[in-house]
């Protein structure tokens, strides 16, 4: 799947840890605007990443979807069945995507 390549990108997956690192660390504060604004925080570091790898602007649109799928997956809130399918229906979108923003252009 090469569609989707920041997912085998070092510094995605190393974010990604951290992620649930401070997930886990966070479930231990009781002050809540503070937990949630500190995990929003490291999740958009990680979309940051993901956004930025993308080449073709067609791919951004679904990235940041399959960053937050991989991370659910790895959290185990996504049966690998399931998953895969969902990725799979990512890329037939970003190729659908692709086409259709090449035929906008030529009809413009």
């Amino acid at each position: 799947m090469n569609t989707f390549r920041f997912l085998n990108f070092p510094i995605y997956k190393e974010a990604k840890r951290y992620y649930f690192t401070i997930v886990y660390i966070t479930t231990k504060i009781s002050f809540y605007e503070l937990k949630n604004q500190l995990q929003r925080a490291v999740l958009s570091v990680v979309l940051n990443i993901v956004e930025g790898s993308a080449k073709k602007s067609d791919k951004k649109f679904m990235n940041e979807v399959v960053a937050c799928l991989d991370i659910l997956y790895d959290d185990k809130k996504l049966e690998e069945r399931a998953y895969k399918k969902l990725l799979d229906t990512a890329e037939s979108i970003v190729r659908q995507l692709g086409g259709f923003i090449r035929s906008l252009k030529i009809k413009n």
